[in-house]
């Protein structure tokens, strides 16, 4: 089978920051599969067979008005992914409790110390909404708990889950790097209680979850909210993220609808990660 075909597109960022971790997370869930961040920005590539034209009209930070970004683009060469997010992966650690690095990276004085090999999957940490959603989950109470990590990506909130004591988790994504890649990271921190599955919210019928955590887009969100309160234990708790300041009402007033009443929220550089419970 011959390799797949690549395109190669190259972001000039003014500031660079947030502008280029916001413009990498609305890439990926367009379909963009790799990013290697530069000084300038960030470059980013897409498999041809899944490009098309209109692949940037639904990026909101490039019309925001908030930064100026300007781009190119040329079909490439396929080129060594792994090795590209080995030279650019570096450690993190969240509010000094938690830490997620690779498995390259020295060992941390931290209580929580997560390896992952992230390759193409999103949730390294790095991003405003995995950062986030570690914050809240390294407060919450997970012991004994049945959780549910929706969009797991690399399944790092499933395995800080595990950690923190919960007792019986899914990790779900719809895409199959993902999901392996899961596989791979829940072998990698030696978790016992954590069981992956490639696919989407049409997995969940008839599972019951004490917390679900869920950190994928806004659109997606708002389809499934009604599905996460349906499989919800009385009492249970729903972790959101993937969306913007200006869109937390619009989720907030789902949630509502949906006997789930608002707790409490995280803001960082303009993404939102909240939490509801379920009355």
């Amino acid at each position: 089978m011959p390799n797949p075909i690549y395109l190669g597109y190259y972001f000039k960022v003014s500031p660079v920051q947030p502008a280029t971790e916001i413009l990498i997370a609305e890439l990926g869930y367009a379909g963009f599969e790799s990013f290697v961040e530069t000084e300038e920005g960030v470059s980013a590539y897409i498999q041809k067979e899944e490009w098309s034209k209109e692949i940037l009209e639904g990026i909101h930070v490039l019309d925001s008005g908030e930064f100026e970004i300007q781009y190119t683009s040329e079909e490439i060469e396929q080129v060594n992914w792994n090795k590209e997010w080995e030279k650019n992966f570096h450690p993190i650690i969240v509010d000094d409790i938690c830490s997620v690095r690779a498995p390259f990276h020295a060992k941390p004085e931290a209580k929580y110390d997560i390896v992952i090999e992230p390759k193409m999957s999103f949730g390294t940490g790095h991003h405003e909404t995995t950062h986030m959603m570690i914050q809240h989950l390294v407060k919450a109470n997970l012991k004994d708990k049945t959780v549910l990590d929706m969009g797991c990506g690399t399944g790092v909130l499933a395995i800080l889950a595990e950690m923190r004591g919960a007792e019986a988790l899914d990790a779900i994504d719809i895409d199959n790097w993902c999901y392996l890649n899961t596989l791979e990271n829940v072998e990698r921190n030696n978790c016992s209680k954590i069981t992956a599955y490639e696919g989407d919210a049409s997995l969940l019928s008839g599972r019951n979850y004490d917390v679900i955590i869920a950190n994928i887009n806004r659109n997606i969100l708002l389809n499934d909210i009604t599905i996460y309160m349906q499989c919800l234990n009385p009492g249970g708790v729903l972790y959101l993220s993937g969306f913007y300041k200006e869109d937390l009402d619009m989720i907030t007033n789902e949630c509502s609808k949906n006997r789930l009443q608002y707790k409490e929220h995280i803001i960082r550089n303009n993404w939102i990660a909240a939490s509801y419970e379920l009355n």
